[in-house]
């Protein structure tokens, strides 16, 4: 079940001090493999899901950074939690 809403910004340090988006771009991508919901904000990426889930893919998008040559990460996460249900849709409708 769709339990919460979990947004991310990720902030890698570059090895050589270069543009982090192309770092950005790849931990979005490990999001969009993973095949949840998702919405990308111009300063956060916001999934919906089950909640150890979307825990395990922000523990994968710092393994990636990592991968990527990657220093250190910053990630700084919030959490929306409703066991009887939660959606990006649910919170958002009145805005639309």
């Amino acid at each position: 079940m769709t339990n919460a809403l979990v947004s991310i910004q990720i902030i890698p340090k570059t090895p050589n001090g270069e543009d982090v988006i192309p770092y950005v771009d790849a931990a979005i991508a490990v999001i969009i493999e993973a095949g949840v919901p998702y919405q990308v904000s111009p300063l956060e990426t916001t999934m919906e899901g089950n909640l150890a889930e979307l825990l395990e893919i922000i523990q994968k998008m710092n393994e990636r950074m990592i991968e990527l040559g990657s220093l250190s990460i910053i990630s700084q996460v919030k959490i929306f939690y409703r066991p009887d249900g939660a959606s990006m849709n649910a919170l958002t409708e009145k805005y639309r």
